[in-house]
């Protein structure tokens, strides 16, 4: 399945044409994980319960535990995110107070398994 290239909070992509970019499995794969963990439970009014709602924990550099549990909780809801072997997340603060969370997750689609690393 192919689908525009959308990034969560961002603008959709242009082509090498000038014409709309398409996402390929994995990219959209990855654009699906993202926008469901970074979408706010109730946010989605068809679907109330969609969504990790990981922006809360911004300012919260001792949740890294919950952050990895709303993660894989989530991770384990998405159609495109392979059950076995199950996604494994990792959450881990810096000093600095910013938690970098690093999911790794198979592709029902492809097979494959991609690694997403990202800040909260």
């Amino acid at each position: 399945m192919v689908d525009l290239a959308l990034q969560f909070g961002g603008d959709l992509g242009v082509g090498p044409t000038g014409d709309l970019a398409l996402a390929d499995m994995g990219a959209l794969t990855q654009q699906r994980v993202l926008r469901r963990l970074l979408t706010n439970p109730g946010d989605y009014i068809w679907q109330l319960s969609y969504g990790a709602g990981l922006g809360q924990f911004v300012g919260q550099p001792d949740a890294p535990a919950a952050i990895a549990g709303v993660a894989r909780a989530q991770l384990l809801r998405e159609v495109q995110v392979a059950a076995s072997p199950p996604p494994a997340v990792t959450a881990v603060a810096a000093r600095d107070g910013t938690v970098t969370a690093t999911l790794s997750y198979a592709d029902t689609a492809t097979g494959q398994v991609s690694t997403l690393s990202f800040s909260v």
